[in-house]
């Protein structure tokens, strides 16, 4: 029998998806504004910094879809708490890191982890709750989940300037969260899985998941640590991309995929996923440059670094379920040209701040621009994505379209920083960051193009 929003149990199986998800979204901004606070105590330098987000972004984004499939064959709600009772410990081996490798594979561990939680929590949604109460559970899992993330800076910057160990205590926080959602998810039905026998392991699709996870690591890793290796991050980058070749040509053959290639026959997913990738790519590594920058070289509070991104947070607050109204009426194609082209704007505008800017003056007016452009962005992006995959295929599609934003992330904060020269040979964060700013707006423009390209206009919404 379907849950309903109207009974107890319905009302704790959303809670549960929801603090559980949030949990992982929280950790994802959390540590962006701490960031600076832990090379302070464990060393690293701004490669630190970087290992702190990308160690995270590389397991969630190499297994997400294995976790969701993972939770098909096994049971949804079963991956669902071992995703969260894993989460729980290591984030204690987060906040306890004696050393920047112990924190950084202790952030690994966190992402896997929330690889088999946040599709699993998704899903149980879909599968649990019937009529207008899936439509209802699911939007405010999305909505609620958008609120963990846009508190993670607050949060974070609210403990690292309140107390010694305040960044530690951002990941000790996962542990109230945990508990409460393990405690919620009683009332989650445990429906069984398809398979529970030896055969498993060959509907899981191991070989893909390490070669993904393998090939982006030897990607993004040797980038971070071009300082360190020379000449011999391009060896190992190639190595990485070998193997990422390898993971194509393994999926393709494969009779139970991670990610079923033939969907990228379909033209609106494929070019909905490009822009995805090269907009969340910029957005990623520009907000983490920003909140880095701002309190490294512009002297911010752990606090005030999290609370310049409010006009984002408010803007998509305010306007994300407008456009996306908009655009069932008038397709994707014009908005996912000029949101694209105004956060170039915003971001070629925040290129220009420096030490002794005002926040009214300068720094705001460029966030609000950056913002709008954002807004027009979120929703039309993903209702392209799942524009043309039909029912069948929703889930699978939705799924790699987070898959892939997380990538762009986990590759954009690697590579940015070492194009533009951040950090590399001793430098600080000038003049790199302003050169990182400005190809993050080309990203931008490259997006607005393959949008203005690629989508038919109203076409692409007849069907």
């Amino acid at each position: 029998m379907a849950l309903t929003l109207s009974s107890t149990q319905g009302r704790k199986a959303l809670a549960a998806s929801v603090v559980a998800s949030g949990m992982a979204f929280l950790d994802s901004t959390i540590v962006t504004v701490a960031a600076p606070h832990i090379t302070e105590d464990l060393g690293g330098g701004f490669a630190g910094m970087q290992w702190v987000l990308d160690g995270y972004l590389l397991t969630l984004g190499a297994l997400v879809l294995v976790g969701g499939s993972l939770g098909d064959l096994v049971g949804k709600r079963r991956v669902f708490l071992l995703g969260i009772v894993g989460f729980a410990l290591a984030s204690v081996a987060c906040g306890l890191a004696p050393s920047m490798i112990a924190l950084v594979a202790a952030r690994m561990l966190q992402g896997a982890c929330a690889a088999l939680m946040v599709p699993t929590s998704l899903a149980l949604l879909n599968s649990e709750f019937g009529g207008d109460d899936r439509g209802r559970a699911i939007g405010a899992w999305s909505g609620l989940s958008g609120i963990f993330t846009a508190l993670g800076p607050f949060v974070g910057g609210a403990l690292v300037d309140a107390f010694p160990i305040g960044w530690r205590l951002a990941f000790l926080i996962n542990l109230p969260l945990a508990a409460l959602a393990v405690w919620l998810a009683r009332a989650v039905p445990g429906t069984a899985g398809t398979r529970t026998d030896a055969g498993l392991l060959r509907q899981v699709d191991l070989v893909g998941a390490a070669l993904a996870t393998l090939g982006l690591g030897l990607v993004v890793g040797p980038l971070i640590e071009i300082n360190t290796l020379g000449a011999t991050t391009w060896i190992l980058v190639a190595i990485g991309l070998l193997l990422l070749g390898a993971f194509v040509v393994v999926e393709r053959r494969s009779s139970s995929p991670m990610l079923p290639l033939t969907i990228f026959s379909i033209r609106t997913f494929t070019v909905a996923n490009l822009v995805t990738f090269v907009v969340y790519g910029a957005l990623s590594v520009s907000t983490f440059l920003l909140t880095v920058y701002l309190q490294v070289q512009m002297g911010y509070s752990a606090l005030a670094a999290g609370a310049a991104g409010l006009p984002i947070t408010i803007l998509l607050a305010l306007g994300s379920a407008q456009v996306g109204a908009l655009v069932s009426r008038f397709g994707p194609r014009w908005f996912l040209v000029a949101g694209p082209l105004i956060m170039s704007v915003g971001l070629a505008w925040l290129s220009t701040v420096g030490p002794g800017d005002s926040y009214p003056t300068k720094v705001l007016p460029a966030l609000v621009v950056f913002a709008v452009g954002l807004v027009l962005v979120v929703a039309p992006v993903t209702t392209a994505a799942l524009l043309d995959v039909g029912p069948q295929l929703s889930g699978t599609a939705s799924g790699v379209n987070n898959a892939v934003a997380r990538v762009a992330g986990l590759i954009a904060i690697a590579v940015l920083p070492a194009l533009a020269g951040v950090g590399v040979g001793g430098a600080g964060l000038d003049p790199g960051y302003g050169r990182a700013m400005l190809i993050s707006a080309a990203l931008c423009g490259v997006g607005a193009a393959v949008a203005g390209v690629g989508f038919r206009a109203r076409a692409d919404i007849s069907g």
